[in-house]
């Protein structure tokens, strides 16, 4: 399979790094979730790059891309997008995003609906927090800030992850996806690429977002990929929930869409299940998208 090469480019006076695998094939580009940097794409982005010309992109605050102090909304976000695809001079890519990298493509595609020629969201782009029943941005800020990293090692990080949902699938490539996650000083100590106080600025922006105005703009077509994990209780039964009111939303208000449900899955499908992914993303794009 294709080896990523690492590159960076300079954008709207940042420097973003992103990964590249080659393929000979139409373009396709893939974004990240909160927090989480190009490495999660590192199991799928192969088998895609046997059809497609991929990329994989850093987003600001994240990565190893700059990290300004300004710049944490969606429109700055769609704008950096924008001029990645530009600078790269990719022709009406595919984007494909996980988690918050969904609202991204979801934004970008609203934005500039000439631009993509499909999007695919994979286990995001699909919610409206604030329109769910009892949520409140308090209950949001308490429950989904960042954990505390203060004082945590390499040691103690890799000890504590597999003990995560991760840890069905934990090994050197899931191990390599955290790790990038995290700037490791000399001392063995962990820190986030992403700032606490960026993230909850981005948190707050995907609390703000009202996903069903922007379904209407959408004029390609999308697919949309959901992780079903197995026996959810408390948090997740609440959020698997929220997924299928986001879904049903959506599936009505979009022109085209198909949905996709992954059962017995977790929320890092790219990391769990590359193979399967890579073959939907395949069988939609060629099918919605030739």
């Amino acid at each position: 399979m294709p080896e990523a090469v690492d590159a960076t480019v300079r954008l709207r006076g940042l420097t973003f790094h992103y990964r590249d695998w080659g393929g000979e094939g139409p373009p396709l580009l893939l974004l990240h979730g909160l927090a989480s940097t190009s490495h999660i794409w590192d199991l799928t982005a192969p088998l895609l790059a046997e059809r497609f010309r991929v990329l994989a992109l850093d987003q600001r605050g994240h990565g190893e891309s700059d990290k300004p102090d300004d710049g944490y909304d969606f429109d700055s976000f769609t704008a950096d997008v924008h001029a990645f695809i530009a600078a790269l001079g990719l022709q009406r890519p595919a984007l494909v995003g996980h988690s918050w990298g969904g609202s991204v493509a979801l934004h970008y595609a609203a934005a500039h609906p000439a631009v993509p020629r499909a999007l695919v969201l994979v286990d995001g782009g699909f919610l409206e927090m604030a329109s769910l029943p009892g949520n409140t941005w308090e209950r949001v800020e308490r429950e989904l800030a960042p954990p505390d990293f203060t004082g945590m090692t390499v040691e103690s990080l890799l000890a504590f992850a597999p003990r995560t949902e991760l840890g069905a699938i934990w090994g050197p490539e899931v191990e390599r996806a955290v790790l990038a996650c995290f700037h490791i000083g000399e001392d063995g100590s962990v820190r986030p690429r992403l700032s606490r106080e960026r993230h909850m600025r981005i948190l707050r922006a995907i609390w703000e977002l009202k996903a069903s105005e922007l379904y209407p703009r959408i004029a390609c077509p999308v697919l949309m990929v959901a992780a079903q994990p197995s026996e959810p209780r408390g948090r997740a039964a609440d959020f698997l929930a929220a997924k299928r009111l986001g879904l049903a939303t959506a599936e009505r208000l979009l022109r085209r869409s198909r949905t996709l449900w992954l059962a017995d899955t977790i929320h890092d499908i790219p990391l769990q299940r590359p193979r399967e992914l890579a073959e939907a993303i395949v069988a939609f794009l060629e099918a919605e998208a030739p």
